[in-house]
Protein backbone atom coordinates (compact mmCIF):
# COMPACT_ATOMS: atom_id res chain seq x y z
CA UNK A 1 0.00 0.00 0.00
CA UNK A 2 1.33 3.47 -0.57
CA UNK A 3 2.45 5.16 2.21
CA UNK A 4 0.53 7.90 3.81
CA UNK A 5 1.55 11.19 2.87
CA UNK A 6 2.41 13.34 6.09
CA UNK A 7 0.79 17.31 6.28
CA UNK A 8 2.49 19.22 8.43
CA UNK A 9 0.51 20.19 11.43
CA UNK A 10 -2.04 23.37 11.42
CA UNK A 11 0.15 25.64 13.45
CA UNK A 12 -2.33 26.61 16.66
CA UNK A 13 -3.52 30.28 17.09
CA UNK A 14 -0.66 32.12 18.93
CA UNK A 15 -1.94 34.31 22.23
CA UNK A 16 -1.54 37.49 20.04
CA UNK A 17 -3.94 36.15 17.69
CA UNK A 18 -6.08 35.25 20.28
CA UNK A 19 -6.97 38.46 21.65
CA UNK A 20 -6.55 40.24 18.30
CA UNK A 21 -9.84 37.98 17.60
CA UNK A 22 -11.15 38.88 20.79
CA UNK A 23 -11.14 42.17 21.06
CA UNK A 24 -12.66 42.16 17.63
CA UNK A 25 -15.35 41.12 18.32
CA UNK A 26 -15.49 43.16 21.53
CA UNK A 27 -15.58 46.02 19.35
CA UNK A 28 -17.78 44.98 16.67
CA UNK A 29 -20.38 42.86 18.17
CA UNK A 30 -22.29 45.13 20.12
CA UNK A 31 -22.85 47.25 16.99
CA UNK A 32 -23.37 43.85 14.93
CA UNK A 33 -25.69 42.44 18.18
CA UNK A 34 -27.87 46.25 17.29
CA UNK A 35 -27.83 45.97 14.13
CA UNK A 36 -29.46 42.59 14.32
CA UNK A 37 -31.65 43.14 16.58
CA UNK A 38 -32.92 47.02 15.17
CA UNK A 39 -32.57 45.95 11.45
CA UNK A 40 -32.68 42.56 10.52
CA UNK A 41 -35.36 41.30 12.92
CA UNK A 42 -37.83 44.12 12.16
CA UNK A 43 -37.19 43.66 8.35
CA UNK A 44 -37.83 40.11 9.09
CA UNK A 45 -40.68 40.19 10.54
CA UNK A 46 -42.29 42.59 8.46
CA UNK A 47 -42.22 40.27 5.95
CA UNK A 48 -44.09 37.97 8.18
CA UNK A 49 -46.28 40.19 8.99
CA UNK A 50 -47.04 41.12 5.04
CA UNK A 51 -48.90 37.46 5.22
CA UNK A 52 -51.27 37.74 8.38
CA UNK A 53 -54.51 39.75 9.22
CA UNK A 54 -52.43 42.05 11.20
CA UNK A 55 -54.69 45.14 12.17
CA UNK A 56 -53.71 46.93 15.38
CA UNK A 57 -51.03 43.93 16.57
CA UNK A 58 -47.56 42.80 15.79
CA UNK A 59 -48.45 39.52 16.94
CA UNK A 60 -51.30 38.25 14.61
CA UNK A 61 -52.73 35.04 14.40
CA UNK A 62 -55.03 35.05 11.15
CA UNK A 63 -52.83 33.62 7.97
CA UNK A 64 -54.32 35.50 5.20
CA UNK A 65 -51.64 33.85 2.50
CA UNK A 66 -51.02 36.24 -0.32
CA UNK A 67 -54.32 38.67 0.22
CA UNK A 68 -52.43 41.62 1.54
CA UNK A 69 -50.03 41.51 -1.88
CA UNK A 70 -53.66 40.93 -3.86
CA UNK A 71 -54.86 44.32 -1.93
CA UNK A 72 -51.70 46.16 -2.31
CA UNK A 73 -51.10 45.76 -5.99
CA UNK A 74 -55.03 46.52 -6.96
CA UNK A 75 -55.33 49.69 -4.68
CA UNK A 76 -54.83 52.45 -7.31
CA UNK A 77 -53.47 54.79 -4.36
CA UNK A 78 -50.47 52.80 -4.23
CA UNK A 79 -50.01 52.89 -7.82
CA UNK A 80 -50.56 56.92 -7.73
CA UNK A 81 -47.75 56.78 -5.45
CA UNK A 82 -45.58 54.97 -7.36
CA UNK A 83 -46.60 57.28 -10.23
CA UNK A 84 -45.52 60.31 -7.64
CA UNK A 85 -42.33 58.39 -7.24
CA UNK A 86 -41.80 58.66 -10.90
CA UNK A 87 -42.18 62.49 -11.45
CA UNK A 88 -40.12 62.92 -8.50
CA UNK A 89 -36.99 60.91 -9.75
CA UNK A 90 -37.31 62.04 -13.22
CA UNK A 91 -37.48 65.81 -12.01
CA UNK A 92 -35.03 65.18 -8.54
CA UNK A 93 -32.26 62.83 -10.21
CA UNK A 94 -30.69 64.26 -13.63
CA UNK A 95 -31.32 67.52 -11.81
CA UNK A 96 -29.03 66.61 -9.09
CA UNK A 97 -26.75 64.49 -11.04
CA UNK A 98 -26.44 67.79 -13.29
CA UNK A 99 -25.92 70.68 -10.22
CA UNK A 100 -23.50 68.05 -8.57
CA UNK A 101 -21.17 67.27 -11.11
CA UNK A 102 -21.32 71.03 -12.21
CA UNK A 103 -20.35 72.26 -8.77
CA UNK A 104 -17.39 69.35 -8.36
CA UNK A 105 -16.11 70.72 -11.41
CA UNK A 106 -16.17 74.33 -10.62
CA UNK A 107 -14.87 73.74 -7.25
CA UNK A 108 -11.85 70.97 -8.68
CA UNK A 109 -10.87 74.04 -10.98
CA UNK A 110 -10.15 76.45 -8.11
CA UNK A 111 -6.61 77.39 -7.07
CA UNK A 112 -7.24 78.71 -4.15
CA UNK A 113 -10.12 78.38 -0.94
CA UNK A 114 -11.10 75.16 -2.27
CA UNK A 115 -11.31 74.07 0.97
CA UNK A 116 -13.62 76.77 1.61
CA UNK A 117 -16.00 76.10 -1.30
CA UNK A 118 -16.43 72.79 -0.87
CA UNK A 119 -17.42 72.92 3.07
CA UNK A 120 -19.68 75.53 2.00
CA UNK A 121 -21.30 73.08 -0.39
CA UNK A 122 -21.32 70.45 1.79
CA UNK A 123 -23.05 71.84 5.17
CA UNK A 124 -26.30 71.74 3.94
CA UNK A 125 -26.22 67.92 4.22
CA UNK A 126 -25.69 68.07 7.33
CA UNK A 127 -29.11 69.89 8.14
CA UNK A 128 -32.16 67.95 9.22
CA UNK A 129 -35.18 67.19 6.41
CA UNK A 130 -37.20 68.13 8.59
CA UNK A 131 -36.02 71.80 9.64
CA UNK A 132 -35.31 72.35 6.23
CA UNK A 133 -38.52 71.54 5.11
CA UNK A 134 -39.82 73.30 7.58
CA UNK A 135 -38.22 76.70 6.65
CA UNK A 136 -39.02 76.16 2.55
CA UNK A 137 -42.50 75.97 3.93
CA UNK A 138 -42.45 78.97 6.19
CA UNK A 139 -40.22 81.40 5.37
CA UNK A 140 -39.51 81.01 1.41
CA UNK A 141 -42.49 79.33 0.10
CA UNK A 142 -45.46 79.93 2.49
CA UNK A 143 -47.83 80.91 0.22
CA UNK A 144 -48.59 84.69 1.33
CA UNK A 145 -47.27 87.58 0.19
CA UNK A 146 -44.58 88.05 2.77
CA UNK A 147 -43.17 84.47 1.58
CA UNK A 148 -39.38 85.38 0.73
CA UNK A 149 -40.69 83.76 -2.91
CA UNK A 150 -43.94 85.82 -3.09
CA UNK A 151 -42.15 88.91 -2.09
CA UNK A 152 -39.90 88.71 -5.54
CA UNK A 153 -42.63 88.24 -7.47
CA UNK A 154 -43.94 91.13 -5.95
CA UNK A 155 -41.46 93.32 -7.28
CA UNK A 156 -42.12 92.31 -10.48
CA UNK A 157 -46.07 93.08 -10.25
CA UNK A 158 -47.22 89.39 -9.77
CA UNK A 159 -49.96 87.99 -7.35
CA UNK A 160 -49.04 85.70 -4.69
CA UNK A 161 -49.05 82.23 -5.39
CA UNK A 162 -50.40 79.69 -3.17
CA UNK A 163 -46.94 76.89 -3.62
CA UNK A 164 -48.26 74.00 -1.84
CA UNK A 165 -52.06 74.15 -2.59
CA UNK A 166 -51.51 74.94 -6.58
CA UNK A 167 -52.10 72.10 -8.44
CA UNK A 168 -52.97 73.79 -11.67
CA UNK A 169 -49.69 74.00 -12.09
CA UNK A 170 -48.41 72.27 -9.93
CA UNK A 171 -46.10 74.53 -7.98
CA UNK A 172 -45.21 72.28 -5.07
CA UNK A 173 -42.68 70.22 -7.18
CA UNK A 174 -40.81 73.85 -7.22
CA UNK A 175 -40.74 73.69 -3.32
CA UNK A 176 -40.16 69.84 -3.25
CA UNK A 177 -37.67 69.92 -5.67
CA UNK A 178 -35.32 72.77 -4.17
CA UNK A 179 -35.19 71.59 -0.80
CA UNK A 180 -33.88 67.96 -1.97
CA UNK A 181 -31.24 70.02 -4.42
CA UNK A 182 -30.34 72.14 -1.49
CA UNK A 183 -30.03 69.23 0.96
CA UNK A 184 -28.36 66.23 -0.96
CA UNK A 185 -26.48 68.47 -3.81
CA UNK A 186 -23.44 69.20 -1.85
CA UNK A 187 -23.09 64.74 -1.18
CA UNK A 188 -22.58 63.69 -4.47
CA UNK A 189 -20.82 66.80 -5.31
CA UNK A 190 -17.90 65.15 -3.00
CA UNK A 191 -18.36 62.01 -4.69
CA UNK A 192 -17.57 63.82 -8.35
CA UNK A 193 -14.97 65.81 -6.53
CA UNK A 194 -13.19 62.52 -5.74
CA UNK A 195 -14.14 60.99 -9.44
CA UNK A 196 -12.10 64.19 -10.56
CA UNK A 197 -9.13 63.87 -8.43
CA UNK A 198 -8.53 60.12 -9.25
CA UNK A 199 -7.99 61.57 -13.02
CA UNK A 200 -4.72 61.25 -14.07
CA UNK A 201 -3.21 64.78 -15.01
CA UNK A 202 -1.32 62.89 -17.84
CA UNK A 203 -4.51 62.20 -19.77
CA UNK A 204 -5.24 65.91 -20.31
CA UNK A 205 -1.69 66.53 -21.06
CA UNK A 206 -2.22 63.82 -24.28
CA UNK A 207 -4.78 65.56 -24.87
CA UNK A 208 -3.23 68.95 -25.35
CA UNK A 209 -0.82 67.47 -27.22
CA UNK A 210 -2.95 65.92 -29.73
CA UNK A 211 -4.79 69.64 -30.33
CA UNK A 212 -7.69 68.57 -27.88
CA UNK A 213 -9.33 72.06 -26.68
CA UNK A 214 -10.01 72.43 -23.38
CA UNK A 215 -13.46 73.38 -21.83
CA UNK A 216 -16.07 70.98 -23.77
CA UNK A 217 -14.13 69.01 -25.87
CA UNK A 218 -12.35 67.97 -22.93
CA UNK A 219 -15.09 67.44 -21.16
CA UNK A 220 -16.97 65.28 -23.49
CA UNK A 221 -14.22 62.82 -24.30
CA UNK A 222 -11.82 62.50 -21.04
CA UNK A 223 -13.37 63.70 -18.34
CA UNK A 224 -16.77 62.73 -17.80
CA UNK A 225 -15.45 58.81 -19.76
CA UNK A 226 -13.33 58.77 -16.41
CA UNK A 227 -16.27 59.52 -14.54
CA UNK A 228 -18.21 56.25 -15.72
CA UNK A 229 -17.90 54.56 -12.51
CA UNK A 230 -18.91 57.35 -10.16
CA UNK A 231 -21.22 58.71 -12.32
CA UNK A 232 -23.10 54.70 -12.18
CA UNK A 233 -23.08 55.16 -8.69
CA UNK A 234 -24.41 58.50 -8.10
CA UNK A 235 -27.14 58.05 -10.30
CA UNK A 236 -27.93 54.54 -8.26
CA UNK A 237 -27.90 56.07 -4.95
CA UNK A 238 -30.19 59.17 -6.67
CA UNK A 239 -32.61 56.62 -7.47
CA UNK A 240 -32.84 54.52 -4.42
CA UNK A 241 -33.03 57.98 -2.02
CA UNK A 242 -35.99 58.52 -4.37
CA UNK A 243 -37.90 56.03 -3.43
CA UNK A 244 -36.82 56.83 0.46
CA UNK A 245 -38.66 59.99 0.50
CA UNK A 246 -40.85 61.10 2.94
CA UNK A 247 -39.74 64.20 5.01
CA UNK A 248 -39.81 66.52 2.80
CA UNK A 249 -43.12 65.70 1.93
CA UNK A 250 -44.81 64.75 4.62
CA UNK A 251 -43.87 68.43 6.46
CA UNK A 252 -44.01 70.34 3.18
CA UNK A 253 -47.61 69.02 2.43
CA UNK A 254 -49.87 67.81 5.65
CA UNK A 255 -51.42 70.03 7.82
CA UNK A 256 -53.64 69.73 10.67
CA UNK A 257 -56.04 68.99 7.99
CA UNK A 258 -54.29 65.91 7.32
CA UNK A 259 -51.97 65.23 4.11
CA UNK A 260 -53.70 65.80 0.98
CA UNK A 261 -54.57 63.48 -1.73
CA UNK A 262 -51.86 64.62 -4.64
CA UNK A 263 -48.09 64.13 -4.28
CA UNK A 264 -48.16 60.68 -2.00
CA UNK A 265 -44.59 58.83 -2.15
CA UNK A 266 -45.00 55.25 -1.89
CA UNK A 267 -43.62 55.92 1.87
CA UNK A 268 -45.97 58.45 3.34
CA UNK A 269 -49.37 55.99 1.48
CA UNK A 270 -47.45 53.57 3.61
CA UNK A 271 -47.37 55.44 6.66
CA UNK A 272 -50.90 56.24 6.75
CA UNK A 273 -51.84 52.48 5.79
CA UNK A 274 -49.72 51.01 8.39
CA UNK A 275 -50.71 53.81 11.03
CA UNK A 276 -52.99 55.55 9.98
CA UNK A 277 -56.66 54.68 11.67
CA UNK A 278 -56.76 51.73 10.31
CA UNK A 279 -53.82 50.43 11.69
CA UNK A 280 -53.34 47.48 9.08
CA UNK A 281 -50.05 46.75 9.58
CA UNK A 282 -50.43 43.56 7.80
CA UNK A 283 -51.37 45.34 4.69
CA UNK A 284 -48.40 47.91 5.00
CA UNK A 285 -45.83 45.52 5.22
CA UNK A 286 -46.66 43.98 1.95
CA UNK A 287 -46.63 47.34 0.46
CA UNK A 288 -42.97 47.47 1.83
CA UNK A 289 -42.06 44.22 0.41
CA UNK A 290 -43.39 45.27 -2.76
CA UNK A 291 -41.62 48.73 -2.73
CA UNK A 292 -38.30 47.06 -1.83
CA UNK A 293 -38.62 44.81 -4.44
CA UNK A 294 -38.95 47.67 -6.80
CA UNK A 295 -36.35 49.08 -5.63
CA UNK A 296 -33.81 45.84 -5.97
CA UNK A 297 -34.99 45.38 -9.24
CA UNK A 298 -34.34 48.91 -11.00
CA UNK A 299 -31.18 48.88 -8.99
CA UNK A 300 -30.25 46.06 -10.71
CA UNK A 301 -31.86 47.10 -14.23
CA UNK A 302 -30.33 50.25 -13.97
CA UNK A 303 -26.59 48.87 -12.77
CA UNK A 304 -26.90 46.25 -15.99
CA UNK A 305 -28.06 48.94 -18.28
CA UNK A 306 -24.78 51.16 -17.18
CA UNK A 307 -22.58 47.88 -17.28
CA UNK A 308 -21.74 48.20 -13.55
CA UNK A 309 -19.27 46.19 -12.48
CA UNK A 310 -18.42 44.95 -16.07
CA UNK A 311 -14.85 44.88 -17.21
CA UNK A 312 -13.30 47.63 -18.66
CA UNK A 313 -11.82 47.12 -21.70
Amino acid sequence: MPSAVLRPPKPKATRRQRNRTLWFWVFVGPFAAGLALFTYVPLGWSVVLSFFDAHNTVTPRDFTGLDNYRRILSDPEFRSSLTTFAVFSAIIVPATFALSLALALAVNRLRWARAFFRSVFFLPTACSYVVAALVWKMSIFNGVRFGLANTVLGWFGAEPVAWLATTHPPWYWLVIGTVRLWLQTGFYMILFLAGLQRIPIGLYEAAALDGARPGWQTFRYITFPALRATSVAVALLLVINAFQAFDEFFNLLSDARGYPPYARPPLVYLYYTALGQGQDLGLGSAGAVVLALVIAVVTVVQARWSGLGRREE
